[in-house]
């Protein structure tokens, strides 16, 4: 589902982000994207959300590779790959359903599909009856739960995380990575960015992928076959 090819990625002003990276994911991993601050995790999420292309090398996402895509098709590929960001990135002047089907609304969707695929989206996310709040009426948690039943609205095979839990105090946190495992358990793939190693430590059954100045250093795969 995910190929990274021995990937670079160099910025002009901050330098080289990535070296030489390569892995790949399979459809339905359940991925931990670790590593201190700066070692390049969310420039991976980038680089799998075609936001950026490699310097060298190649990324290759479901069918879509980073050498060939045309720009016309990055919305394709959006669809496709669902994006969850630490600071929930709501329209503040919308409310929930209203942030929920700006999603769709872009995408073309049908106004009759719209509102019965809001609804079931916020039952699914436990918020049904905060349809009309607007986000500064919400928790931290309703917020990111807000942003995932956003990111879910077109049914993507792929959910990334960046820090999803970042901003959040212990009991939201927890509630929010269980509403993501629960997304995994349907069969979609996830790669989560996390710098939170007790989180990790708690749920050795996933995927580990650890990054050190733009470098791959650990990959729990790797080891599981060695």
């Amino acid at each position: 589902m995910i190929h990274f090819q021995h990937v670079y990625k160099d910025f002009p002003r901050s330098g080289l982000a990535l070296k030489n990276v390569t892995f790949h994911i399979r459809k339905g991993e359940f991925v931990f994207l670790t590593g201190p601050s700066g070692a390049g995790k969310s420039t991976v999420l980038k680089l799998i959300h075609m936001w950026e292309r490699p310097t060298q090398g190649e990324v290759r996402v479901i069918e879509f590779s980073s050498r060939t895509l045309r720009r016309r098709d990055i919305p394709l590929l959006r669809r496709k790959v669902g994006m969850v960001f630490q600071d929930f990135r709501l329209l503040r002047d919308r409310t929930a359903a209203e942030n929920i089907a700006f999603a769709l609304e872009v995408t073309g969707a049908k106004r009759n599909h719209i509102y019965p695929k809001v609804q079931r989206l916020l039952a699914d996310v436990g918020l049904a009856a905060k349809a009309e709040a607007y986000p500064d009426e919400l928790s931290g948690g309703e917020q990111q739960r807000i942003a995932i039943a956003r990111a879910l609205a077109n049914d993507p095979v792929l959910l990334l995380a960046d820090e999803p839990t970042g901003n959040l105090d212990e009991r939201a946190a927890r509630a929010t990575f269980e509403l993501i495992r629960s997304i995994h358990a349907t069969g979609m793939a996830v790669v989560m960015a996390t710098h939170d190693l007790d989180l990790v430590r708690r749920y050795p059954q996933y995927r580990v992928i650890e990054l050190d100045e733009g470098a791959v250093v650990y990959d729990s795969a790797e080891a599981d076959d060695a």
